[in-house]
């Protein structure tokens, strides 16, 4: 691992070299060995992106190219998946690209282009599944004189009270995270807002996704999210290189940066609720199909468990899914489908 420099760090300073240094734990590990996602869970997330994909390319006029960008790709799963399952005609005009800053691994197909930073332009379809949760910030906490901004010892990660926080990080804390009691921490989100904006500047026509743990104005964590990963298991936020650092974020600030940035129509909701929209209800088989066609009632009850796993609200379902356009509505099935929050 990198050597850090030792010190007091802002938590910012100590996630972006923990985790995106020289040796940082995005440089050096495979996240699926260390947690699980629902690209790792199973492909049919990967069948309903493709879903998605399919509406974009319709509002869009079926264009000669069609970009379909993976930001934090880690091994390139998503977009082989996506791959293997869109019609022909689609795939003969899909532009695959994966935005990733580790190196490219060996088995990753060859049409798929590798590169670690966002592209110019995106005409298609933009996926950013648990990126933002990554991208470093800020931690505040309200003490009996004032708020102030939390350091962190980068090698045992004990805190300690720092100076105010910048006149940014507190005009984003007054507008979306207000700290009421000493003792209150917040996760300073304007560096999430800004990526995500980034992302939907460069979206000239099509769909911007971004699927996080996340928080509403309404369900701030009184003591913060910051949460440390390692070999699947849950451990303390130390910022050494050791393990993933992350926060819940803010989607709904992030909502408001991308429609500054330019998006023309936005909805936000829960992976339970557009997964289900996108044709993963979780259904069982009836037991007929068992005596019918047992091999289709075996596959079948598998895609339900699956799916079911995947729309768990109490796990990957949980998950917020920001959706953002330009140029384009949002696909009318998932405008269409209930307890979707349209804005």
């Amino acid at each position: 691992m990198e050597s850090l420099v030792s010190g007091w760090l802002t938590w910012r300073t100590a996630m972006e070299r923990a985790l995106y240094g020289e040796d940082g734990f995005y440089r050096r590990e495979r996240p699926a060995e260390h947690f699980r996602t629902s690209v790792h869970a199973s492909p049919r997330f990967a069948a309903a992106i493709g879903r998605l994909l399919v509406e974009v390319d319709a509002l869009l006029g079926h264009p000669d190219r069609l970009d379909v960008v993976d930001i934090g790709a880690g091994s390139g799963r998503l977009l082989g998946n996506i791959l293997a399952r869109v019609p022909p005609d689609l795939d003969a005009r899909l532009v695959p690209t994966a935005v990733e800053l580790a190196p490219r691994p060996a088995d990753v197909p060859s049409r798929i282009v590798w590169r670690p930073d966002l592209p110019g332009r995106i005409t298609g379809l933009a996926v950013a599944n648990e990126w933002l949760d990554n991208v470093p910030l800020d931690v505040v906490e309200r003490t009996p004189e004032g708020i102030r901004t939390v350091l962190v010892d980068p090698f045992s990660g004990t805190e300690r009270p720092g100076p105010p926080p910048s006149d940014e990080d507190r005009g984003w804390l007054e507008e979306w995270w207000p700290l009421a009691e000493p003792g209150d921490r917040a996760e300073i989100g304007h560096p999430r807002c800004a990526a995500w904006a980034s992302v939907i500047g460069r979206l000239s026509a099509g769909l911007a996704l971004a699927v996080d743990y996340s928080h509403s104005r309404e369900s701030r964590p009184v003591y913060g999210s910051l949460t440390g990963y390692r070999d699947g298991a849950t451990v303390p936020a130390v910022p050494d290189g050791s393990c993933d650092v992350t926060a819940h974020v803010a989607l709904d600030a992030c909502l408001v940066a991308g429609r500054r940035a330019g998006a023309t129509s936005s909805l936000l909701t829960t992976q339970r609720e557009a997964l289900r929209a996108l044709g993963l209800s979780g259904t069982r088989p009836p037991l007929d199909l068992a005596h019918q066609d047992p091999r289709a009632y075996v596959a079948a009850l598998c895609h339900a468990g699956e799916d079911a796993e995947l729309t768990d609200p109490a796990g990957l379902g949980g998950f917020g899914w920001l959706t953002q356009t330009t140029n384009i509505p949002i696909p009318a099935l998932l405008q269409d489908h209930r307890n979707l929050n349209l804005h």
